[in-house]
């Protein structure tokens, strides 16, 4: 009999990837019809109930949606500080979507919201490495040796070193205007990459995460993900993850 195999099922949920819920399984907190399954090819039934630490689940409808975040927000459900967070700019039919990574609170741009565990696992993963662009301004002419050294890799932090493909898009002796590639997901990564070189960056927006990209939203603006793009879009991780 054809079945779906539990990892999956339990990923479908929402509350966790696919490889999480294996462990979850092996940890022996799973039980299906009652029964603990450590089984990580077990395959279960529509009419099967599921409980994961006693709790039942069940598959939840995914739902994808795009976000133009503006500056001033911070990109958490709630603060404890009481800043503003885009969630303050959503409905309250998406509070239950979660944000694809982060941007900090002066930056802008693209964040894609989902209730796709296994997604959200795929698109951050650091084994992934997943494109993020980004349009970056710096109020100062940064040299092409500059720009070399960010792109060969700096030490951000003790231990990690960050790097970036970067695309002078406008640059003089006040200003510089770049097309970055993040194929990392490090905290700030490019405002303290720059930091490194001596310069701060003044304006940061994310324009494209994998396939989808800010085209067509305005700022603070909404918009379901197509179909068609949701599948285009897994099929490029599927590609990049081999």
């Amino acid at each position: 009999m054809s079945g779906i195999r539990l990892n999956k099922y339990i990923a479908s949920s929402g509350i966790c990837s696919r490889r999480k819920a294996d462990e979850l399984i092996e940890q022996g907190v799973v039980s299906v019809n009652g029964k603990i399954v450590k089984e990580l090819g077990f395959l279960v039934q529509e009419k099967d109930k599921i409980f994961v630490n006693k709790k039942l689940i069940r598959p939840v409808k995914h739902e994808y949606y795009k976000f133009y975040k503006p500056a001033g927000y911070i990109t958490t459900c709630d603060d404890e500080k009481g800043r503003k967070t885009i969630y303050d700019l959503l409905p309250e039919t998406l509070y239950g979507l979660k944000p694809v990574g982060r941007l900090d609170r002066e930056s802008t741009g693209l964040l894609i919201l989902t209730n796709d565990g296994e997604l959200i696992n795929q698109l951050t993963h650091p084994s992934i490495k997943v494109p993020k662009i980004y349009i970056v301004s710096v109020d100062a002419k940064v040299s092409r040796n500059e720009l070399e050294k960010l792109a060969n890799g700096v030490e951000i932090e003790p231990g990690k070193i960050a790097y970036a493909d970067i695309s002078v898009l406008e640059i003089d002796n006040k200003h510089t205007l770049m097309q970055i590639t993040l194929y990392q997901g490090m905290n700030r990564q490019i405002r303290k990459m720059f930091e490194t070189i001596g310069y701060e960056v003044k304006t940061l927006k994310r324009i494209q995460h994998a396939t989808i990209s800010i085209e067509g939203l305005k700022r603070g603006e909404f918009k379901p993900i197509k179909p068609k793009q949701i599948k285009e879009l897994k099929n490029f991780l599927n590609r990049i993850a081999k």
